[in-house]
């Protein structure tokens, strides 16, 4: 499978330390089956930083290697959903939410951040939540690599 990365500068090899923690799936390596995407993020990424050139990094992970790591797979918004990403969005502790290698599923993107705010500040409900969440277009999903051991499967191309 190829994934790509949206960055504002070139580098060569991952780490993880570098990554933001509080992230949808915590901190780690993000990638997207979608160039647009990563480019989209690689703009934003340039904006908020202030620094750099939008830059998409491709990779390829390798499906036998994947179904060899702890992954867990979100096929849509869901209360599951909503609740793993508020755990890892409000872990204030330097260790993982989770366990898990790899997490896939659907991006919280501005739109989808104002949906959760109105649940945490219990403006909605959880079903209400996932209903909105549901009735909004384009879900995009991103593939999140959270260890050592996941980030070694992907080979840059």
């Amino acid at each position: 499978m190829i994934l790509y990365h949206g960055t504002n500068a070139d580098f060569g090899e991952i780490d993880l330390t570098k990554s933001k923690p509080n992230k949808d799936f915590g901190q780690g390596f993000y990638l997207s089956r979608e160039y647009a995407q990563a480019m989209d993020m690689a703009k934003t990424k340039v904006e908020q930083l202030e620094t750099g050139t939008p830059i998409v990094l491709t990779y390829e992970a390798n499906d036998e290697q994947m179904a060899t790591l702890k992954v867990l797979r979100f096929s849509d918004y869901s209360e599951e959903w909503a609740k793993f990403i508020l755990l890892n969005r409000n872990n204030s502790k330097r260790e993982p939410a989770h366990d898990y290698d790899i997490v896939i599923g659907p991006i919280a993107n501005d739109r989808v951040g104002v949906q959760l705010w109105k649940y945490e500040n219990q403006s909605i409900d959880l079903p209400t939540l996932v209903h909105n969440l549901r009735n909004m277009k384009g879900i995009t999903f991103q593939y999140f690599f959270g260890t050592e051991r996941a980030v070694k499967i992907l080979k840059r191309l």
